[in-house]
């Protein structure tokens, strides 16, 4: 393990972003090109390729936490499953995520067949960027609270020894032990936001709502079964199949507020899924960096500032029900709270550093 840490410690940064640098170019020249082919100006191809690249860096601002938590969640999992998630795990986030899922909102949404929504994204935008527009009500409610599951799950552990923010972290360790304490959170949050809403759009709302927290507890429960299976068929190391669906499903509610808010910087289907494409790529290409470099051991409040980015995320999806608040916000949001976290690491760590000096 020595010897693989200190391997992972000489790679320089050109060697985690490789793939995501080859991904950007032949990205943002499938851009140019699409551009050029939708409306034969030069114009025209500067503007689609710009897009491009706005939406792939609105992606990597939204997904900083995500790739903290994919870091802390991969580096319980064996070997093999690590690398089916880099792997596997990337082709469902770009393709799963930024392509088939829009689809299946417009084709649940307006009642038509997959290949309909394909034409009509292709030919249509306009009715079908509408159509994603009028899903967000459910896409918010639901996304929320799954984050927000995710969010107060790693608070209210009792055997959470490192606190941050320490009045806040240290009340909730302290009633950790109260059996289903989040769930409850989570459903007061929701009834206070679903009073706000007309009762036609409350009722949309709490539904969804109570699928994201069920969907949270059927992935816990689903697996803990896979991978207690695994055990005991092979003696698998913890965090197999189930921590790989966990984080699946971690990585479609990360995308929700990305995906629709996409649409406010274009409105064809495979523009969007270019940008946001390649912004996946930056986020799996941090993930990797993460583990194999042991930032989160090095730095011991980054996975704090990251739950407590998708805390604020969380309710953001909710507030957006109420009223719209633009992704930079909701970007530079978890940024800043990522980066004072890592500031406060550092600073501990001169400190920690200072006494240790002090006692030699």
């Amino acid at each position: 393990m020595q010897t693989d840490n200190a391997a992972a410690s000489g790679k320089g940064m050109l060697h985690y972003f490789k793939w995501a640098f080859i991904v950007t170019l032949i990205g943002l020249a499938l851009g140019a090109a699409l551009g050029w082919q939708m409306t034969g100006t030069m114009g025209g191809m500067l503007s689609v390729f710009f897009i491009c690249a706005v939406l792939a860096v609105l992606e990597i601002s939204l997904s900083f936490d995500n790739a903290i938590v994919n870091a802390n969640k991969l580096k319980s999992m064996s070997p093999v499953w690590q690398h089916r998630f880099l792997t596997w795990g990337i082709v469902i986030a770009v393709f799963g995520m930024r392509v088939i899922f829009p689809l299946l909102i417009v084709v649940i949404a307006a009642g038509i067949g997959p290949w309909q929504a394909l034409v009509l994204a292709a030919s249509k935008p306009a009715d079908y960027a509408a159509i994603m527009r009028d899903a967000h009500l459910p896409i918010a409610a639901f996304g929320g609270s799954f984050l927000m599951m995710v969010g107060l799950s790693f608070f209210f552990d009792h055997e959470k020894d490192v606190h941050w923010v320490q009045w806040i972290e240290a009340t909730m360790q302290r009633y950790s032990g109260i059996r289903g304490i989040e769930v409850a959170v989570v459903l007061v949050t929701v009834l206070i936001f679903s009073r706000f809403l007309r009762p036609e759009d409350s009722q949309v709302f709490f539904r969804a709502a109570i699928w994201g927290l069920l969907t949270f507890l059927l992935v816990e429960v689903v697996g803990g079964l896979l991978d207690h299976s695994q055990q005991m068929l092979s003696g698998a190391a913890k965090g197999g199949l189930g921590a790989f669906l966990y984080l699946e499903v971690l990585d479609a509610s990360f995308s929700f507020d990305g995906v629709i808010g996409a649409f406010a910087l274009s409105q064809n289907l495979f523009v969007i899924a270019i940008g946001l494409g390649i912004g996946a790529m930056y986020v799996r290409s941090m993930t990797i960096m993460l583990v194999e470099q042991g930032t989160l051991t090095q730095y011991r409040y980054l996975e704090h500032g990251a739950f407590y980015a998708i805390i604020a995320l969380s309710i953001i999806m909710f507030l957006q029900s109420l009223f719209h608040i633009p992704e930079v916000v909701t970007g530079l949001g978890g940024a800043a709270l990522i980066g004072v976290s890592l500031w406060s690491s550092i600073r501990w760590n001169r400190r920690v550093g200072d006494s240790a000096d002090s006692a030699g």
